[in-house]
């Protein structure tokens, strides 16, 4: 990491959304560049520094929230026009800040993702995708799933419209006109596309994308097909990507690579003499980064990595050095710039001090008065429910526009809280009466140290078991509020969408046929797996592939009106569906013909698939309760030489070993959950009830031998 930057924050406005930041481009070679962003409450903000100082250039009055910032203007010409999206209009400003374009869309949703170039306006909303050209109707297209980016191959280098969307279903559509050219495979749900080096690259044809689990990729969008060119894996657990840029910032010719992550982490990555990207600088900022420029705003001669976060700090990382280093029983002098920007501060705490005083003073005589109205304060959360690949677990972020006080979790269903190491606040625990009707399985209550906007929690579901997860999120505001958000727990929720599976497994069927909708089927499906799309499929019928993330069984889902076939080699993946769709069928009064065929393979090769899993729990939780019997053995010998290397390793080990056995609570506990589930569902497709001989395959389990585990399941 080679790479200097310091930290500097330049002005906050409100709350911003992703890619609401932009830098217009410099006017000379060495002039600094004035900042455009963009928030909720509808202003654009335009400002340049000046002697240390944010000097507005303009400001809009509120409005509708804006969703997207974009520069634009005529091709070969500075892109200094602003576009910004609001609602489903479009409005174009000028450098100085004059409106010279209102353009509605007509779109029935909001737009979350739009591009320009030149003449040409790409705007998404949710599954909608629309090109205008000079503000009339060119192309459309209905995607499959959820978009969450677009961008546009230069137009001028590789001669031909090429529209790419990022969508929720891991893919990158590639468009021609209205119809789609091909879809590119990409490792996790895509959140944002640039251009690599702004212009494409060599050829214009390759693009830089950021998943929400934190994968970071370049591929080439050739006429016929796609080259992957590289791909980072997030083994570190950092954040999901919201925001890429492309700049120069050592000056050595070659642009460097920023991403900006939802849990604050800006990163730079350089090129290696192969063209393989490693990180060179990393700084953790408290919030998410939603837009993130490499240009020269603070100081000119000093380039910088300028990021917007989500309460609407608009912060440097610059390579101008901060503060003079002193030598030994030297002082650190001050820069005269300096001193006076300290004393205006001071001036402005005190002024902001005796406002805050008069406010309260305030609140309180006319909370008191007789006509006194309660005014709840509305704060804004951004938070995120998401399946992590990695862990099978779901990680939970909530982030608020002011200091969360603290935060209570509450669930119907069973579910383990596991160890978050970034999460500083305290838990404490409330016992719960699960056995009551709409009991509680969990109530957790996080109290966060002062200054926490942002809380990241880790959940493990057990499939089989639906219902909600509730937060319910207390700030630091006076009077007393609080937000409540809820997160469905589905039936399979351990399911992610994957796109092609392996044909060979054995597998178990079930077939439904009944007098039901296309879209009541696909309901039920929404209700039943994660990453569904909420918009029922364009067409007559659909199939879907998914992947368990825990144990990597999988299951084929083809429906269509009256008619729809499940395939997984998993028995209880079956027979979860069999019992839940068989509930709302129904509940909607609509009568089912339901047949299944058990392929009795399919057990041993799903115990198989278990078996490194629990042969590793059962390995770690052994060596974690001979830890300290080994220590004491060290205490009392003075040293561990005369242990045998294997118990060696395990006291070398011991810290590792019990961090890893604490980060997966009840691990072994599921696992023999999923095999007694196994068991019971295999005989019950039989017809038979073998839940007193559960005792007899728990104590196989105590001593563990798969062979015996097979027999057994065979004989019972």
């Amino acid at each position: 990491m080679e790479i200097n930057l310091n930290h500097v924050d330049y002005v906050q406005v409100g709350v911003t959304s992703q890619k609401t930041m932009r830098l217009l481009p410099a006017i000379g070679r060495k002039a600094t560049q004035k900042v455009a962003v963009a928030d909720h409450d509808g202003v654009l903000t335009c400002f340049g520094m000046k002697k240390g100082e944010a000097v507005p250039v303009f400001k809009t009055l509120p409005s509708q929230k804006i969703s997207r910032l974009e520069l634009g203007g005529a091709q070969g010409t500075p892109q200094e026009k602003i576009f910004v999206s609001c609602g489903s209009e479009v409005r174009g400003f000028t450098k100085k800040g004059k409106q010279f374009l209102s353009f509605e869309a007509n779109l029935t949703e909001t737009i979350n993702a739009m591009h320009v170039s030149g003449a040409d306006l790409f705007v998404c909303a949710s599954y909608i995708y629309n090109h205008y050209c000079d503000c009339k109707d060119q192309d459309y297209y209905l995607s499959g799933d959820k978009i969450n980016d677009i961008v546009c191959l230069p137009v001028e280098r590789v001669g031909r419209t090429v529209p790419i969307l990022a969508c929720q279903d891991r893919v990158l559509r590639i468009l021609q006109g209205s119809e789609l050219l091909y879809d590119v495979e990409v490792p996790g749900p895509p959140s944002v596309l640039e251009l690599n080096n702004q212009d494409g690259g060599k050829e214009g044809e390759e693009v830089l994308y950021g998943t929400t689990d934190g994968k970071l990729g370049l591929v080439k969008i050739t006429e016929s097909s796609p080259v992957s060119k590289w791909e980072i894996n997030n083994d570190k657990r950092k954040g999901g990507i919201l925001c890429i840029d492309t700049f120069d910032l050592v000056g050595d010719g070659v642009k460097e690579i920023l991403v900006g992550r939802d849990d604050g982490t800006v990163e730079v990555y350089g090129l290696d003499s192969s063209n393989e990207p490693t990180l060179r600088f990393q700084h953790v900022l408290s919030e998410s980064v939603t837009s993130i420029q490499g240009g020269c705003v603070g100081k000119e001669n000093y380039d910088e990595v300028l990021t917007a976060t989500y309460t609407g700090w608009v912060t440097g990382l610059t390579s101008e050095p901060q503060q003079m280093e002193a030598g030994p029983g030297e002082e650190v002098k001050m820069s005269k710039e300096t001193q006076a920007k300290v004393a205006a501060l001071r001036a402005e705490l005190e002024q902001l001090q005796v406002k805050v005083l008069q406010g309260r003073e305030k609140y309180q005589q006319s909370s008191q008065s007789s006509t006194a109205v309660s005014a709840v304060p509305v704060f804004s959360v951004n938070d995120k429910f998401t399946l992590c690949q990695d862990d099978a677990s779901y990680s939970l972020t909530l982030e608020v526009q002011t200091a969360i006080d603290n935060l209570l979790l509450q669930s119907d269903v069973p579910i383990d809280l596991l160890d978050v190491d970034k999460n500083s606040a305290v838990v404490s625990f409330s016992e719960c009466d699960s056995e009551q009707p709409n009991g509680n399985f969990l109530l957790a209550t996080y109290r966060c140290q002062a200054n926490t906007t942002r809380l990241e929690l880790k959940v493990r579901s057990i499939e089989g078991q639906y219902g909600t997860l509730q937060a319910y999120i207390t700030p630091r505001l006076q009077p007393k509020t609080c937000q409540v958000r809820q997160y469905l727990i589905k039936p399979l929720s351990l399911h992610q969408r994957t796109h092609s599976i392996d044909q060979d497994r054995p597998v178990n069927t079930l077939n439904l046929v009944g007098q039901f909708s296309f879209a009541e089927i696909h309901s039920w499906v929404v209700f039943c797996l994660p990453e569904v799309p909420e918009k029922t499929p364009a067409g007559d019928n659909i199939t879907f592939y998914f992947q368990n993330t825990f144990l990597g069984t999988q299951l084929e889902a083809t429906y269509c009106k009256g008619e729809a076939h499940f395939k997984s080699d998993n028995i209880s993946t079956i027979s979860i569906l069999k019992d839940v769709l068989s509930k709302e069928a129904t509940k909607r009064k609509i009568n089912l013909n339901t047949s299944y065929d058990i392929n009795e393979d399919s057990v041993s090769h799903t115990l198989k698939m278990i078996h490194p899993k629990l042969e590793y729990q059962l390995l770690l939780a052994k060596k974690v309760q001979l830890i300290e019997a080994l220590k004491e053995l060290q205490v009392h010998e003075g040293n561990a030489d005369f242990l045998i290397p294997e118990y060696r390793g395990i006291l070398d080990e011991s810290a590792h070993l019990l961090e890893e056995y604490k980060k997966q609570p009840a691990h072994l506990e599921r696992l023999y959950g999923m095999i007694t589930d196994l068991f019971i569902d295999k005989f019950k497709f039989k017809g038979q009830n073998v839940k007193t001989k559960v005792s007899l395959l728990l104590e196989i389990l105590d001593n563990y031998d798969l062979n015996s585990l097979m027999d057994f399941f065979n004989e019972a």
